[in-house]
């Protein structure tokens, strides 16, 4: 199964979204990959504290002889397998996201359950991966996205990434994050998603200086800091996710 996570605005905190799920998935014992898609500002790999290494997705996209386990690397403190992204730009010029669908429908039946991370805005990286994917999390950051605006960003973001996901049959959830306001707006924000745009939210998980913390010592705050507001916000996500894949 093929899971691609994106956002429609920078800043959401899609990539931690993506470490996150796959981290409570791993915890769980599944055999997890994390790939990073987001082929031109990729960060993946910092999250994980992977920044620096040999073989990288880009490796594979420019070189397909590479064998792609060579690019894989497990997360000692989560179990996550991750594909780690080049920050080297020289690495990201001349590659194709066509390649990058091949290598996920190669490589995802080897594993339980992979995550792409997808670039901000119109995945043009990671589009023709969703052709081999499954499901599709849109990442909402809510911190500035006060009430009174909230339908035109719904139409402007939520519908249109929706849309694409429906393109491809796949299975759609969001995750609200960065969250500062009461229960009762959040229940406003959830309610319009639900039904007038008919996706289901997981979890809505609360803004928490634990989150900017578990990235700077790459260890996802799941596994940083189990007990943290955030970190129970994303395993309700997960514990969702979960019973959406394998029942």
């Amino acid at each position: 199964m093929a899971v691609i996570v994106m956002t429609g605005r920078g800043g959401a905190g899609k990539t931690t979204t993506t470490a996150n799920l796959s981290t409570y998935l791993a915890m769980r014992e599944y055999r997890v990959l994390a790939i990073d898609g987001d082929l031109y500002l990729p960060n993946l790999g910092f999250h994980f504290g992977m920044d620096n290494v040999k073989y990288t997705v880009h490796s594979l996209l420019h070189d397909p002889s590479i064998n792609p386990e060579w690019a894989i690397y497990k997360h000692r403190e989560t179990g996550v397998y991750v594909m780690p992204g080049s920050t080297n730009l020289h690495d990201v010029v001349g590659i194709s996201p066509q390649k990058l669908r091949d290598l996920v429908e190669e490589i995802k039946y080897k594993f339980g359950i992979v995550f792409v991370d997808s670039p901000t805005g119109v995945p043009f990286d990671t589009l023709p991966t969703f052709e081999v994917a499954d499901y599709q999390i849109i990442v909402v950051e809510i911190e500035r996205s006060p009430i009174y605006s909230f339908e035109t960003m719904v139409e402007n973001e939520v519908q249109k990434l929706k849309a694409l996901g429906d393109e491809y049959g796949l299975k759609i959830g969001v995750v609200l994050n960065k969250v500062r306001e009461s229960a009762d707006v959040v229940d406003k924000i959830i309610e319009a998603i639900e039904e007038d745009i008919g996706v289901p939210v997981l979890s809505w998980v609360p803004f928490d200086e634990a989150v900017p913390e578990s990235i700077n010592v790459g260890i996802p705050v799941l596994a940083y800091k189990p007990k943290s507001d955030s970190a129970l916000a994303f395993a309700e996500a997960g514990e969702v996710l979960e019973s959406w894949i394998f029942g």
